[in-house]
């Protein structure tokens, strides 16, 4: 059945109506209904969060600058808000296949500079906004999935729909099923993350791109060990460029020392690569083996992994923030700095800033029109003066590595220097990142070395500590707009780059009786969202399963 004739047989839906509805409950969507009830304490407010509670979902390095937080919480300390470990030293690491060159302090950029910042787990971070959000009223729905814009026949954004539970593989209700909930608000605010389900519809819909560079992005692959006490380090933030990357594709390594003798880290793989044989997930496995990473690592023990694509395009790539009746807010928009690999503090002020303009209109009796204020509000902002000194930092590495650090030495290092609170130039590019794969016989094969199960691991163990699951008779939720695709294109052009770029194992590529097929194992899926940014004829699109799976991470 498809959804409509559900809907016609089991519906109308039931519907809730609040002043505002916010889609995500990250920090985006969370400081967004927070700093709502700060300002308006009787606004009816929810929160629809696709994990099983706030955090679940939430991957990030992280070093989290404090600057939004202190904004929406001034004694955010007295609050006991989990930010425990202060950086205590920052080191900037080239990376060859053997060796390292560390940058002298006095030679890294600005954007490197960690002094102020602190090691968290984001998600200990967002369950705590959770908890904060709920002292204040905001009702939060952990579990709900919003699967579908709803509009006024005029056009205007009304509010979501909750996705239907208990459907089956193959697309009929069984006995567990219940029709999904229509939350209505006078206006709603997406903050999905990047490359959100919904914001990508909307961006489409209402041209928010129009006259924008494309959207770039990055998948993050990240684990979290517990090390010998002997070996911790807490405080000290790594960061790694070069090796194992060459020299036209973008990527790099973070190491971060948390209190209790654990260790973040992960790397960072531009989706923009143009080698099919390229594989995140064992670039990353092959930069654990370097001296310098290997040191830190020795005697530990893995206790987590996860993986998530990184909305990195920043200022020029922005699309309008706001349409008729809603707004996007976070990476849901793309308001991460990647020259600062950080991209919290933007969520949590974007957030701000959505409902210091929401408050005002809802006063004056306005609803479902654009909230113009939020978009002028941000280009007055900090955030703003942030993301236009570092706007050219995706682009010049787009010219390739040395470019890219020798530009972000000029524009982040030297101009400052000179007084210069951003560079007086602006670099474009035009094409989107699937558009940069060449084919797979144009360009050397890479072959991985096999995990050995202490220091490097495969796909199916790693995932198996990320706690993914998902109710097993459900559609796919890893769809196919045509199921030809993948084998006639996909493998016979490309090598079938689904099979390397997915971080969870959820494609494989079998051989029955002489015949290609993609297997889709989606139980696997961490929700990351590569294949629907990286899959070459954007064949594949990633839509909300029932609400409640996925990951369930702790401490990342």
């Amino acid at each position: 059945m498809t959804p409509q004739e559900i809907l016609d047989q089991f519906g109308p839906r039931e519907s809730m109506e609040y002043d505002v509805v916010v889609v995500g409950g990250g920090p985006a969507g969370l400081s967004t209904a927070i700093r709502l009830k700060q300002l308006k304490a009787d606004l009816s407010v929810v929160v629809l969060e696709k994990g099983s509670e706030p955090g679940a979902h939430i991957l990030s390095g992280a070093v989290m600058d404090p600057v939004a937080l202190r904004e929406l919480f001034p004694d955010w300390k007295e609050r006991g808000a989990p930010l425990l470990q202060p950086v205590t030293g920052d080191e900037v690491l080239f990376l060859s296949a053997d060796d390292a060159r560390r940058t002298p302090n006095w030679l890294v950029p600005e954007c490197l500079h960690n002094e102020g910042n602190y090691v968290i787990s984001l998600g200990a971070v967002t369950k705590w906004l959770g908890e904060q959000a709920e002292a204040l009223g905001v009702e939060i729905f952990p579990g709900f999935t919003a699967a579908e814009v709803l509009y006024t026949d005029d056009g205007k954004v009304r509010g979501v729909a909750t996705g239907n539970m208990g459907i089956g593989k193959d697309g009929a209700p069984h006995d567990g099923f219940q029709l999904g909930m229509e939350l209505l608000g006078k206006y709603t605010v997406f903050a999905e993350g990047a490359r959100g389900h919904l914001g990508k519809q909307l961006i489409a819909r209402f041209a928010l791109d129009e006259g924008r560079d494309p959207q770039s992005y990055a998948l993050g692959v990240k684990e979290l060990w517990e090390i010998p006490a002997d070996k911790a380090k807490p405080g000290l933030v790594v960061h790694t460029a070069g090796w194992p990357m060459d020299e036209h594709t973008y990527g790099g390594g973070f190491l971060y020392h948390m209190e209790g003798n654990k260790v973040t880290l992960g790397f960072v793989t531009g989706l923009d690569y143009q080698n099919p044989w390229i594989s995140p997930f064992e670039e990353m496995q092959r930069w654990k083996t370097h001296p310098a990473i290997r040191a830190h690592l020795e005697g530990g023990k893995r206790i987590g992994y996860g993986a998530r694509a990184i909305t990195a395009g920043g200022l020029l790539s922005l699309p309008k923030l706001v349409f008729p009746g809603g707004a996007l807010v976070g990476c849901d928009a793309g308001t991460l700095n990647a020259s600062r690999i950080k991209g919290s503090h933007a969520a949590i002020k974007t957030g701000m800033l959505v409902a210091e303009a929401i408050v005002p209109a809802l006063a004056a009796g306005r609803a479902g029109d654009e909230l113009a204020a939020y978009p002028e509000a941000f280009r007055k902002s900090w955030l703003h003066a942030e993301l236009d000194r570092s706007r050219n930092f995706k682009q010049w590495f787009k010219q390739g590595n040395t470019v890219g650090a020798v530009m972000t030495g000029i524009e982040q290092w030297l101009l400052p220097k000179l007084g210069l609170k951003a560079p007086p130039w602006t670099v474009h590019r035009h094409a989107a990142d699937h558009e940069r794969l060449h084919a797979a016989s144009q360009m050397e094969p890479i072959r991985y070395p096999k995990p050995d199960g202490q220091l490097t691991f495969d796909r199916l163990s790693s995932v198996f500590i990320s706690n993914t699951n998902h109710e097993e008779n459900q559609p796919a939720h890893l769809t196919l707009k045509d199921a030809a695709v993948p084998v006639a294109v996909n493998l016979r052009q490309y090598a079938g780059p689904e099979s390397r770029y997915c971080p969870a194992g959820v494609y494989e590529f079998v051989n029955t009786d002489g015949e290609d097929r993609l297997v889709i194992n989606a139980q696997n899926c961490v929700h990351c969202k590569t294949c629907d940014i990286k899959d070459p004829t954007q064949n594949i699109v990633w839509v909300t399963p029932e609400g409640g799976g996925g990951p369930n991470y702790a401490g990342m």
